[in-house]
């Protein structure tokens, strides 16, 4: 399928670089055009603009945030200036707002608007290995199976109003930095008591918690694995941003966001911005006087 890609982090060219060992015609563009190359180099075609990456059949976006996206969409050389009407597939986490926003420009201009959010760390993209949470048209969606079975393990079809898809993904994003500062603070609580953490771990992980969230961060918080960020906590504060948007328009009190939110700052002002989020861990740490 002739498709391009739009946005090229560590997860963006992970997913791109499967689509093109998956035989598709891809086309790329990024902000910071030296970030195709690895791509180019393995079969992809750089465009010049977001506008020529959006010449094919589907033009996916992973971008940091809804300015990034808006830039690349709504811009004079944006997506919704391809004369090709390509079905537009958002990866990135973005707000409700913004999706909806997105979902009413495709259909004024004769397109088709799919949010596909996904979970899983730049280690699972690169395996081909992420959970896809799509919504949308059924055609569209349609279209775009072959492409979400290139680069996840599984895709969830989670209705026809593309922002349903965003809304998991913000719920999802919260429940993982909650599981990891309740993770971080018991791992600290048995360290101060003479527990080993890396025994807390196995026993919490082997029991009642033996899930892909706790096995993943446990073993990142308990062999501080901070550096590189797999996910930067700038982005996570963003996220937890976009999640209190979302509460506060919806009228969802969400009492320890607040909790996570400070973390995320406090993670951010000590450690600077190219720590992992899972970092608030180490502020769990320090404020115990370990």
């Amino acid at each position: 399928m002739e498709i391009g890609f739009i946005g090229l982090g560590q997860m963006g060219s992970a997913i791109a670089g499967n689509l093109v060992k998956a035989g598709h015609d891809v086309t790329v563009w990024n902000r910071s055009a030296d970030k195709t190359r690895p791509l180019v180099e393995i079969g992809a075609r750089r465009a010049e603009t977001p506008t020529g990456a959006a010449a094919g059949k589907v033009v996916f976006t992973m971008l940091a945030n809804d300015q990034a996206v808006e830039r690349v969409v709504f811009g004079d050389d944006g997506v919704l200036a391809s004369a090709a009407r390509p079905i537009h597939v958002s990866m990135s986490t973005i707000s409700v707002a913004l999706a909806e926003r997105l979902t009413e420009a495709h259909a004024a201009s004769g397109g088709d608007f799919i949010s596909a959010p996904v979970f899983g760390r730049p280690s699972f993209a690169a395996a081909g290995k992420l959970a896809v949470v799509a919504a949308g048209d059924d055609k569209a969606l349609e279209v775009c199976e072959p492409l979400f079975a290139a680069i996840g393990q599984r895709t969830f079809k989670v209705g026809a109003a593309p922002k349903n898809a965003n809304v998991i993904k913000l719920c999802g994003n919260f429940m993982i930095l909650a599981a990891i500062e309740s993770l971080a603070e018991a791992m600290t609580l048995a360290a101060k008591n003479g527990v080993e953490k890396a025994t807390l771990l196995d026993v919490l992980t082997n029991t009642l918690f033996g899930s892909p969230i706790y096995q993943t961060y446990g073993d990142i918080l308990l062999h501080e694995r901070f550096e590189p960020a797999g996910f930067a906590a700038p982005l996570g504060l963003k996220d937890m941003n976009l999640v209190d948007s979302a509460a506060l328009s919806s009228r969802v009190p969400m009492p320890f966001l607040g909790v996570l939110r400070t973390q995320m700052v406090t993670t951010i002002a000590r450690h600077g911005e190219d720590i992992d989020w899972s970092a608030l861990g180490k502020v769990v740490t320090e404020n115990s006087g370990l």
